[in-house]
């Protein structure tokens, strides 16, 4: 194990009141700077916030201009923000000051809000703020794709998590409220230094260790695990790109990705879960998920993946070089040679194009491992649940309650028959909504689909006779009775309309429109 530099407990907590007291909140940020200036924000526009921040006294918008906006201040102004730790700033690696008599950041240190409560992340300066490409060593701080992760994971507490290749601690922050125990890896020390600081800026006691993914954990089992690994394919030609670090894991094509997945299962405890974002190469275009399922199967684990996007090698190659703050008009050599290597590493590989995606993985408890129940199920791989879906266009909002709403429906659903669901009275979920559709001066409808507000928000057609069974799942009447009334009225026998319904039910019950007995929100 490594050991990385920490800073002196007494200056970080000073730092800590301090941004307490200054009130440095994404909340208060915004009622300071306005809702405009912080959707520019946003889309990486510092201007209107710098305008309205100079405007401002306030400790918190001083911090802002300093720590995320990349504005110069005056000594007098970091004493009247930092009034605990101001002398200590240069010490502390958070200032450094200017020719011009002005003070500079050197790090970004801002408020974030991942569902949790309020935190504070401090992770280098990004180059919306430099105005320069970063560095290869460069550790982000909340990005996209981190808080998609937070409102991906699961919210049922953990005795054992692990975030995989942590960077700057912001999945660990997010899990150490609800975990007992918190482990960190990430292959660098200046990203653990980072996280190190992160932690103590928020009181969390988080276990971190050196080395490259699952390597510091050998041996170890956790309940959840979390990783918003270096996924970026990146070519490998020689001078061609930077290999940076928290984006770029090494090897070839999308291998540390697979190695991943597949090692997993040693580290799940039964009943565990993981959960990932991704990529991978497409090389069928008619099959884009054949090689992130392929992985999934070996992996031995109950899989579910979420197709956001499929992007194609040029689009591929100019997100990541934008990414890196490569440009066309600031370095257009750089943007050629880069360009040109990515488009050369997919056509020897024959990649047509890479997918991106969420990707979660369950050990389901066995018998010896839960009382035994309905949602019991056979052991080994005739057991194993692979589900492999797109899902794209915008969500409804977080989805990780609605990610474990699914995993405790599919493993209830392992253990009952069609028969014994349709013996189960179901309620039909409270945001779901049904919308019909009729020609004019028709009395019945040519279209039904059913909505559902929250979750992934997923719209299924339905035909009148499962819109009936749904609409009459009250929590008293069972599929089976829904379906007798149905057939009465349809002088069709009870159990043909039971069994053109019942698949549909089971999808419905997984997705979320219809709850089993007893089912709990997370």
């Amino acid at each position: 194990m490594t050991a990385w530099r920490t800073r002196p407990t007494r200056q970080v907590q000073a730092l800590r009141e301090d941004l307490h007291a200054a009130r440095y909140t994404v909340d208060h940020l915004t009622e300071l700077l306005g809702p405009e200036a912080i959707a520019a924000m946003g889309r990486e526009q510092v201007v209107p916030a710098v305008r309205r921040a100079r405007t401002c006294t306030a400790p918190a918008a001083v911090l802002a201009r300093l720590f995320v906006l990349g504005d110069q201040v005056t000594p007098a102004e970091v004493a009247a923000a930092l009034p605990r730790c101001a002398e200590d700033a240069a010490e502390l690696g958070l200032l450094a000051a200017t020719p011009g008599g002005t003070v500079r950041a050197l790090l970004d240190l801002r408020p974030v809000d991942l569902g949790t409560g309020p935190l504070h992340l401090a992770a280098d300066l990004g180059e919306a703020t430099t105005g320069r490409a970063v560095q290869a060593d460069h550790v982000l701080g909340l990005g996209g794709a981190s808080r998609t992760l937070a409102e991906l994971t699961v919210p049922t507490p953990a005795a054992r998590a692990l975030d995989l290749g942590t960077g700057s601690g912001v999945q660990a922050l997010a899990l150490a409220g609800r975990c007992a125990t918190v482990t960190a890896t990430d292959i660098s020390t200046r990203a653990l230094e980072y996280a190190a600081l992160n932690a103590d800026l928020n009181g969390a006691r988080l276990d971190l260790r050196a080395g490259s993914m699952l390597e510091p954990v050998a041996g170890e089992t956790f309940d959840l695990i979390v990783s918003n690994p270096p996924f970026v394919i990146t070519p490998r030609a020689e001078g061609a790109l930077p290999a940076y670090t928290y984006r770029d894991a090494g090897g070839t094509g999308d291998a540390m990705a697979e190695a991943l997945v597949t090692g997993l299962g040693a580290h799940l405890a039964p009943g565990g879960v993981a959960q990932l974002l991704l990529n991978w190469e497409v090389h069928d275009v008619a099959d884009p998920f054949a090689r992130v399922r392929d992985w999934c199967a070996r992996s031995g684990l109950d899989a579910w993946v979420v197709g956001r996007e499929v992007a194609d090698p040029c689009e591929y190659a100019e997100t990541w070089l934008r990414d890196g703050g490569i440009t066309p008009d600031r370095d257009r050599q750089a943007w050629d040679r880069g360009y040109a290597a990515w488009l050369e590493d997919f056509q020897i590989r024959g990649v047509h194009g890479v997918g991106f995606g969420y990707l979660t993985l369950h050990r389901p408890a066995g018998p010896g491992d839960r009382p035994a129940g309905p949602g019991d199920r056979p052991a080994g791989p005739a057991g194993q649940w692979l589900r492999a879906e797109e899902v794209t266009g915008p969500l409804p909002g977080p989805l990780g309650p609605a990610v474990a709403a699914t995993l405790t429906a599919k493993d209830a659903l392992a253990g009952l028959d069609d028969a014994a669901l349709a013996a189960l009275p179901l309620t039909v979920a409270p945001d779901v909504t049904e919308e019909r559709h009729y020609r004019p001066g028709s009395a019945h409808p040519e279209v039904i689909v059913l909505h559902q507000g929250g979750g992934f928000g997923r719209s299924v057609r339905a035909d009148t006779a499962l819109a009936a069974v749904v609409g009459a799942s009250d929590g008293e009447l069972t599929p089976a009775q829904a379906a007798a009334g149905v057939a009465v009225l349809t002088d069709t026998a009870p159990e043909a309309v039971l069994e053109s319904v019942i698949a549909d039910i089971r999808g419905l019950v997984l997705d979320g429109f219809l709850h089993l007995p007893g089912y709990r929100e997370e």
